[in-house]
């Protein structure tokens, strides 16, 4: 398992984490807001009067509403990404990483506007009678590339458990079990039971499912992000200024957070922008493609909301939750993941400028830096260690109060081996106070406001319908998917196993789910890219002829 996960983090490397990914997705965001003359700003008012049905036609081919298609795609990109996303990527790149996430939900509005108006001129009606969408179906039928399709299509199956199933009941299983205190398997059960209930349906119970979710979820976590930014409303200007003067620059060391590059903010900024909105993905089409419209380009209108909604709306506002209340720069008691930790040698200080200089070039590799890896063994003694010649960077930031144990309740005693800054020995447990990311970093910054402790009870309820719409929202992906793989019989055992998958990644490790999702994540992202490039006159005689016929 070892070896494969790192096998899916040595692809990545050459994908969605090399430095030319995030310039080729915002870079074709770029050249489509020109090529198109700026949508996302001269169609934006146009969109909501569509949304609210006003050009509708009696008629018109559909299984679900345009709100509903609304819906349902945003069910499947406000997730895990719009709470613990925001946070990881404020955690690597610092208050930078949010403008790129603007940027990327910006060009994204244009991006999401060419997919979706191509998916839906592509999309078919299946033997059972409803509609299949999707960049598979015009890169078969506009392009003739079936291998880039299938290709495509694979990919979306793939990623439907690495993005929209698997993960999602893992954290919220976490969160669940780490605020009340309910076994992971209860929350997986009684969760598996329901998705089901609602996804044997078909589009039209998830459309129906989600049209009240997303509203409800959306509205219940703002108001409990409001009530922390009001409370920290002098911090909000800082805040501001943090984030657009060190957009292209990188973030400074302050607090136990030892500093970002310029690439790591571009980089992490982009990655979790497209995580979240999924611009460009090509996910979203397959949802739009089911929706009511006799104008592909009417749909397309509809889709250049949700980057808006879902990125600058929602994910700004978990940012500033986050940078307004302080707890990015602070430490706190946690259990240390074997990812997030690294042993060097010799003793460092954050109170040492020249300490955090040389660790922050070590860590975001900006510069030659003294800094090593250890290599050797500790001694141990009741958990604590017995020398001073090591110092534990645990989520970027230096350890303190780090403690070696059995189990929860077992100190460990004896040496410990440790090779180029881990430890050998995986079945050690390391504690200690340290930096937090993630879903975790949004939870403490939900307790700095009106609520207090209620806030943290408010982001497990958030993130419980967040992520859970997720995994309905890609079920409907991965079955639409299958359908044009192997036909409508194929989609009742895709969905057994998807339920079956859901509960048992309840309480199970799903680090190699997400590493597997990385990587498919960029295989759907880049052919979908490729496609609409390679359609992009069409694209543009479509909203061409839009406008023709709306003016007569």
């Amino acid at each position: 398992m070892d070896a494969l996960n790192d096998f899916f983090l040595l692809i990545d490397s050459f994908l969605g984490s090399a430095v030319w990914f995030p310039y080729v997705l915002l870079g074709t965001g770029l050249f489509f807001t020109l090529y198109l003359g700026f949508p996302q700003i001269r169609y934006f008012g146009h969109a909501w009067k569509v949304v609210r049905g006003k050009y509708d036609q009696k008629g018109d081919e559909g299984d679900t509403s345009h709100f509903q298609a609304l819906t349902t795609a945003l069910s499947g990109t406000v997730g895990t990404g719009n709470i613990g996303g925001v946070a990881l990527a404020l955690h690597i790149g610092g208050p930078a990483a949010l403008f790129w996430m603007w940027m990327t939900a910006f060009m994204g509005m244009t991006t999401k506007f060419v997919e979706v108006t191509l998916s839906h001129k592509y999309r078919e009606k299946t033997a059972d009678g409803s509609m299949a969408g999707g960049p598979m179906y015009y890169m078969a039928k506009g392009l003739n590339m079936k291998w880039m399709a299938v290709l495509f299509a694979l990919a979306t199956v793939a990623s439907s458990f690495g993005t929209g199933s698997l993960p999602q009941i893992n954290n919220i299983a976490q969160a669940m079990n780490a605020t009340f205190e309910i076994p992971h398997a209860l929350t997986g059960g009684v969760l598996a039971i329901l998705l089901a209930l609602v996804i044997i349906g078909g589009i039209k119970r998830i459309a129906l499912v989600t049209s009240r979710l997303v509203p409800t979820m959306s509205v219940i976590y703002i108001i409990g992000a409001l009530s922390v930014i009001l409370y920290n409303i002098e911090n909000i200007g800082p805040s501001f200024v943090s984030i657009f003067s060190d957009a292209f620059t990188g973030s400074s060391a302050v607090g136990g957070f030892l500093g970002a590059s310029f690439a790591y903010a571009f980089n992490k900024g982009v990655g979790r922008g497209l995580f979240s909105n999924e611009a460009g993905q090509g996910s979203a089409p397959i949802a739009h493609a089911s929706a009511r419209a006799h104008e592909p380009v009417s749909e397309g209108m509809v889709s250049i909301l949700e980057p808006f909604i879902d990125t600058i709306i929602i994910c700004t506002i978990t940012g500033l939750v986050i940078l307004s209340s302080g707890v990015w720069t602070e430490k706190f008691d946690n259990n240390f993941q074997r990812s997030d930790m690294m042993i060097v040698q010799g003793v460092y200080d954050d109170a040492n400028p020249e300490h955090v200089k040389e660790l922050s070039a070590f860590i975001n590799g900006t510069g030659p830096s003294t800094v090593k890896a250890y290599n050797g063994k500790l001694d141990i003694a009741e958990a604590k260690a017995a020398q001073n010649d090591f110092t534990v960077i645990n989520a970027r930031s230096i350890a303190e109060n780090v403690r070696f144990d059995v189990s929860a309740i077992t100190p460990f005693n004896g040496s410990i081996e440790v090779k180029d800054g881990q430890l050998v020995d995986n079945r050690i447990l390391v504690s200690g106070k340290s930096l937090i990311h993630s879903a975790e970093l949004t939870a403490e910054a939900f307790t700095r406001g009106f609520l207090g402790e209620a806030g943290r009870y408010l982001v497990a309820i958030g993130l419980l319908l967040f992520a859970f719409s997720t995994a309905i929202a890609w079920s409907y992906y991965g079955d639409r998917a299958m359908t044009f793989l192997f036909g409508p019989k194929s989609v009742t055992g895709y969905r057994i196993v998807y339920v079956a998958g859901f509960f048992w990644a309840s309480f199970s490790d799903t680090t190699l789910i997400w590493n597997l999702a990385a990587v498919t994540v960029v295989v759907m992202t880049l052919p979908n890219l490729l496609g609409i490039l390679l359609l992009r006159k069409e694209m543009k005689e479509e909203v061409n002829k839009y406008w023709r016929d709306f003016k007569s």
